[in-house]
C-alpha cells in the first residue's frame, strides 16, 4: 500500500491534485478541472472542506527529490 502525500513537484495550491495525479497516473490538470467543476456544482462546502482538510492533514512528500 502506498502512502498518500501532498505533491511538492506538481503543486498549484496545496499539492493535493498533483498527488492524486501521481498516484493514479492521471494528468493533474484534469483532476483540477474536475475538482473545480464539482465544487461549483455542489457548492463550496462538500469538496472545499475536504480539500482544506486534506491540505491540513496530509504531509508533504519530502522524499520526492530523492527519486
Amino acid at each position: 500500500m502506498t502512502k498518500f502525500y501532498r505533491s511538492t513537484k506538481d503543486k498549484k495550491v496545496a499539492g493535493i491534485c498533483g498527488a492524486l495525479g501521481e498516484m493514479y497516473n492521471i494528468d493533474p490538470n484534469l483532476i483540477r478541472i474536475l475538482l473545480v467543476v464539482l465544487t461549483l456544482a455542489t457548492g463550496f462546502f462538500p469538496l472545499g472542506i475536504v480539500y482544506l482538510a486534506a491540505w491540513v492533514i496530509l504531509p508533504e512528500d519530502i522524499y520526492a527529490n530523492d527519486a
